[in-house]
């Protein structure tokens, strides 16, 4: 029973792990490993909880580490990367400090995501992985001019910062029922992911995540004229 209690929280520790390689990776240059070590510790960050609930262990203590090793993760490491891509492309030496707003909306976002007792089955504003997810697979993508803008990634990063923390509600992801009826939207999505993954590759990633907040927000707006 004592080894059972500690495994949540050395997956948990495992995803920081991630991070910090990720941050190692971007200091190299090295984008692309960066990327999947984001992926593999947002892998983590899913099974810890799943095995907290598993082996009925879930911790005050869990929670928190849970936020922290998110904070590097899904916070330091997309600002990080802002940072670089914006460094890239300005000289001015202190234009690619603003990335670090993706970092300090993440922190926000997971200190409220805490003490938030709406967001149990779905959540308020984008979830910092998927957030993280968006800004890693930027410097991926080939051919798309306007990520060498400046003003358009500053833009990005501070609608990030936005996104995250704005009053939006997100529709669930989670299949309850085995009927398409009940899940259209859900299913829908899953979809239209997999179109977009596979014809885009990493520009599709950005795309996936656009679409469930546009869905979210026409979603949202249907249920209002429905009631």
């Amino acid at each position: 029973m004592q080894i059972r209690k500690h495994v949540p929280n050395t997956i948990t520790l495992l995803n920081l792990f991630c991070g910090c390689i990720a941050l190692v990776a971007i200091a190299r240059g090295d984008f692309f490993n960066a990327f999947i070590f984001v992926c593999l510790g947002i892998f983590l960050d899913f099974f810890d909880g799943f095995f907290a609930r598993l082996f009925k262990v879930s911790s005050p203590l869990g929670l928190q580490l849970d936020s922290l090793a998110d904070m590097i993760t899904s916070g330091v490491v997309p600002g990080y990367v802002m940072y670089s891509m914006l460094n890239s492309v300005t000289e001015n030496s202190y234009l690619p400090f603003v990335g670090f707003v993706i970092t300090l909306g993440a922190c926000y976002r997971l200190a409220n995501f805490n003490i938030d007792e709406r967001q149990t089955d779905s959540f308020i504003g984008l979830p910092t992985p998927a957030n993280a997810l968006f800004f890693l697979s930027l410097p991926l993508i080939s051919g798309f001019e306007l990520l060498t803008n400046a003003g358009f990634l500053i833009a990005l990063t501070l609608l990030s910062a936005y996104i995250m923390n704005a009053e939006i509600p997100l529709f669930s992801l989670k299949i309850k029922k085995l009927n398409f009826k009940d899940n259209a939207l859900q299913i829908s999505f899953l979809l239209l992911s997999v179109l977009l993954l596979v014809a885009f590759q990493f520009l599709g990633i950005p795309l996936v995540i656009l679409m469930y907040v546009l869905l979210s927000i026409i979603n949202n707006q249907w249920l209002k004229k429905a009631a």
